[in-house]
């Protein structure tokens, strides 16, 4: 149980910030980031006896965050349906709205661009703007290298021009 404790943390302390984007780019808003970023952690946490280092131990982890950022969009699509949503009320968010000021326009046009994605390019995307190799993502997603590459070259002409389209 230590040894557990022990590698969670050490691998939380290397790629929380990248799960942690990928949970941003997964949700609508800042709080909806961090509540999907702890179930991540929870999830992860609670697989950690199943992990057979088929993989590595940060392959394994992006897979599981991948899978719990899946599901939260499509429990949230679905709830999406059955509200009305009330755009008439607005509620400032102030840490956002700091970290959009202090962001260059670019990276926030290419954070909405990356959101418009479908849910598989979105994950590619997240995973290769994380500086994840194609093997890797490749590991993570269940498909081959050679798709990956391809699928990166289609959803980059994509983003590009998306975000031209915005500035």
């Amino acid at each position: 149980m230590e040894k557990q404790k022990s590698l969670f943390l050490s691998e939380l302390e290397e790629n929380q910030d990248k799960l942690y984007r990928l949970c941003s780019i997964y949700s609508d808003n800042n709080e909806d980031s961090k509540d999907l970023f702890q179930e991540v952690l929870v999830q992860i946490w609670k697989s950690m006896s199943s992990f057979k280092g088929n993989s590595s131990i940060g392959t394994w982890m992006f897979r599981i965050a991948l899978n719990v950022c899946l599901r939260f969009k499509s429990k949230y699509t679905k709830n999406q349906n059955r509200f009305i949503r009330l755009d008439s009320i607005a509620i400032i968010n102030i840490s956002s709205k700091v970290d959009d000021e202090n962001n260059d326009e670019k990276i926030i046009a290419l954070r909405k661009c990356v959101k418009k994605l479908n849910d598989g390019d979105k994950a590619i995307i997240a995973l290769y703007l994380e500086g994840i190799a194609y093997r890797e993502i490749s590991d993570i997603l269940g498909l081959s290298e050679n798709h990956i590459a391809v699928k990166i070259k289609r959803i980059k002409s994509k983003l590009f021009n998306c975000i031209n389209g915005i500035l």
